[in-house]
């Protein structure tokens, strides 16, 4: 793996705006933009706290807050939960299927639903912000669909690295939220990294205050990367 020097990243430091994740909190970020970025570039730069959103690669740098740490599941140990595999069985209907990204109306539309009932309305419902933000790679990507009688209920967008799978970000029909589509996702990309013989999952960053993030820490064991940049085991099987 070729790490990538932080001081050759032309890194610039980001508005303070809203915290996403914590409610009367400001957040900041640092990025760079990167239209072109190896695998194993990108896997050193997760491995630093980056992550990527579209082309730009970004960590947050919050004044005083460290609460975003980046999160990953080495494969080999992990074994589901009793409600995890609940989860499987709620969704033995569901056909999924991998390949090269691609939008289409009805991923757009899909999109649209989910941002309306998840989201507080910060996000960009426009068709070109969409493209940009889940179909625009600087990197390999992947994308697993997820369909019951051919109607798509969610999708998944991964990035493939050297030894990892990275998810970038998850939609899905708000209708189907009784199946636990997110969390039958996570179980679907750690297989897929079984499948192709990759030791770990990056799930992105894990917020402990953060009830939308609860269900990446119930997927175990699961390590942290500390403030050191070291991955470290906080949650055994």
């Amino acid at each position: 793996m070729r790490a990538v020097p932080l001081t050759q990243l032309p890194l610039r430091r980001g508005p303070v705006h809203a915290c996403p994740y914590l409610p009367g909190r400001t957040a900041v970020n640092e990025y760079t933009f990167a239209p072109l970025l190896p695998p194993q570039d990108y896997l050193a730069l997760m491995d630093r706290g980056f992550r990527r959103s579209g082309e730009f690669v970004y960590r947050p740098v919050c004044d005083g807050c460290r609460e975003c740490v980046p999160i990953r599941v080495p494969v080999a140990r992990f074994t589901p939960s009793r409600s995890q595999r609940r989860v499987l069985r709620r969704n033995t209907d569901v056909r999924v299927a991998w390949g090269t990204p691609e939008p289409s109306t009805a991923k757009y539309e899909l999109f649209v639903r989910y941002l309306r009932h998840q989201h507080d309305g910060s996000m960009s419902e426009e068709r070109e912000d969409f493209e940009d933000f889940l179909y625009k790679s600087p990197t390999q990507s992947l994308e697993m669909t997820y369909t019951v009688l051919d109607r798509i209920i969610a999708v998944g967008i991964l990035d493939l690295c050297p030894t990892a799978i990275s998810s970038v970000y998850f939609y899905f029909d708000p209708d189907e939220s009784w199946r636990s589509p997110g969390v039958f996702g996570g179980l679907c990309e750690i297989e897929e990294c079984r499948r192709r013989a990759l030791p770990y999952w990056y799930l992105g960053f894990y917020v402990n205050d953060c009830a939308r993030m609860n269900y990446k820490a119930a997927f175990r064991p699961h390590q942290l990367l500390d403030s050191s940049m070291q991955w470290v085991d906080r949650c055994s099987a």
